[in-house]
């Protein structure tokens, strides 16, 4: 089971970005928001119903149905009382892989209603998807041993939602912001005096937060490692050297305490195998949340085609 952050004032945004609203018009529910798609409103009638599948037209891992529900669950709630919702049924599971062809939800309901929602919600669909793909193509050839985190390189706005999506695929996520974790790079060693001085501080600041230091060099990973750092991140280094600096930040960590490693920059799909051999624990890279989106299409059928499907 998947947990999924908050998403209502996420919807929200997204369906007044696209039907040229506020969001707290959004968010009341008092105004018929299918009124607002002008193509929809001036060629299909009040009456119209529509039954359809979501299609993925690309092989992927399916992530984002639940905000599927939820876009239509908002535009439902903004339509006059007595006037039918728009109903979403998930064909498979969040996280389902899934061939290129295959049906992942059925959508029935007012025909006007169902195409005010259906950028938005293909939309998330399309991203999140795209990321959860990518994140189980790479933690898959990175093996058991070496776990694929993302990084804070994502869409503004849709952290949360990427970070969930890696989830879904089998990746690992880093530190969600700037809040939940000490990550002290070059120029903050430079204001602190040095790398020991910048973890005593950090430690003194917010004793219970993961501490991790960056380090260019081999001298400067140990330096961190003996320095009580939990995690030294190895950046922009080659094989040879990753694996000197693995081996040299074990020799230096205390007297029974873990520190872990971490590789970053210049990470390459293509490189995963050879950064297995050299001993590092994890890494990080912002392929994942910057991953191209997989492709999903709302199709039109019969509704006695669609439930023999189901």
């Amino acid at each position: 089971m998947h947990t999924l952050p908050d998403i209502d004032d996420i919807v929200a945004s997204a369906l007044a970005e696209d039907l040229g609203v506020s969001v707290a018009m959004v968010e009341s529910g008092d105004d018929d928001l299918s009124r607002r798609d002008a193509t929809s409103a001036a060629t299909i009638p009040a009456h119209a119903s529509f039954s359809g599948v979501i299609v993925a037209r690309t092989r992927t891992v399916v992530c984002g149905l639940p905000l599927v529900e939820r876009v239509y669950d908002r535009l439902s709630r903004s339509v006059p009382a007595g006037t039918e919702a728009v109903e979403v049924f998930p064909l498979v599971a969040e996280g389902s892989r899934v061939a290129e062809g295959a049906a992942v939800a059925e959508v029935r309901g007012p025909a006007r209603l169902v195409l005010a929602g259906e950028r938005t919600a293909l939309d998330f669909l399309m991203v999140l998807s795209g990321i959860a793909a990518e994140a189980a193509r790479w933690q898959e050839v990175a093996g058991p041993d070496l776990v694929v985190t993302d990084t804070r390189k994502t869409i503004p706005g849709l952290r949360a939602l990427s970070k969930y999506a890696v989830r879904v695929g089998g990746g690992h996520n880093h530190r969600g912001g700037l809040w939940d974790m000490v990550l002290i790079k070059d120029n903050h060693i430079t204001a602190a005096g040095g790398i020991a001085a910048a973890v005593a501080a950090a430690r003194r600041v917010y004793p219970t937060l993961a501490v991790e230091v960056e380090a260019d060099t081999v001298e400067q990973a140990v330096q961190a490692a003996r320095a009580g750092a939990d995690i030294v991140l190895l950046d922009n280094m080659d094989d040879e050297t990753l694996a000197a600096a693995v081996a040299a930040v074990h020799e230096a960590a205390p007297r029974g305490r873990t520190v872990l490693t971490e590789a970053s920059g210049g990470i390459r799909f293509e490189r995963l195998d050879t950064l297995r051999d050299t001993g590092v624990d994890r890494v990080s890279t912002s392929a994942l949340t910057m991953a191209p989106p997989a492709d999903f299409a709302l199709d039109e059928a019969p509704a006695d085609a669609v439930t023999a499907a189901r």
